[in-house]
């Protein structure tokens, strides 16, 4: 497989599991790898994660998964940003 490219997930149910990541973004490609975000004192889910699959399959995802409603929730999916490019927070 080439070059993957990450999928930033927000918004999912906090009871959403990896393998219903992976069944929801299959039928777009391959998914390389889903990585559910998991809060260290709780051990629950945070509601976001990420998903890696090669670049054709992961733009057609986006395009058809953003703003999907899923058990209740309004999916956000965008392409992951490194998080060097967000600008520096400020303090006042």
């Amino acid at each position: 497989m080439s070059a993957l490219k990450s999928i930033y997930l927000g918004n999912l149910p906090l009871t959403a599991a990896e393998d219903d990541v992976r069944r929801l973004f299959e039928p777009f490609g391959e998914v390389a790898n889903v990585l559910l975000i998991i809060d260290r004192e709780t051990g629950q889910s945070r509601g976001f994660g990420f998903v890696k699959m090669a670049p054709a399959a992961a733009d057609a995802a986006i395009d058809a998964l953003d703003g999907v409603d899923y058990e209740g929730h309004v999916l956000r999916v965008n392409e992951a940003r490194d998080r060097g490019s967000t600008p520096p927070r400020r303090s006042w």
